[in-house]
């Protein structure tokens, strides 16, 4: 598989259109991904927004039926206080009040596939 660096703007700017319907959205993640590919990427969301709330790896491992590694990666990718996962979830509340990261100028590009 040949892969060109425009590839991958033009993919975040499909996302960016389609994001904006959501029925579209669907039918057009639906298209895209294999049905695994799709399930995949829903799990790894579950596993990121876990880890956000404090659960553990390992009960987040048993609960979802996926290995403790594939949680370990999502753990990592948390560690960016920059990267995309923590800047679209919220810290875990403390005392009552839900913090945010603050934006940072730095920016990554967010893969899901291994």
């Amino acid at each position: 598989m040949k892969y060109k660096k425009g590839y991958g703007k033009e993919l975040e700017k499909i996302f960016l259109r389609t994001a904006k319907n959501r029925k579209l959205l669907a039918k057009f993640l639906t298209n895209l991904l294999t049905p695994t590919e799709y399930r995949d990427l829903a799990v790894r969301w579950q596993i990121v927004k876990q880890l956000k709330k404090g659960v553990t790896q390992r009960k987040i491992s048993k609960s979802l039926g996926v290995s403790v590694a594939t949680v370990t990666r999502g753990s990592r990718e948390l560690l960016d206080k920059s990267g995309g996962f923590n800047k679209l979830l919220p810290l875990k509340k403390q005392g009552g009040k839900t913090l945010r990261h603050k934006k940072s100028a730095a920016r990554r590009r967010l893969f899901l596939f291994v």
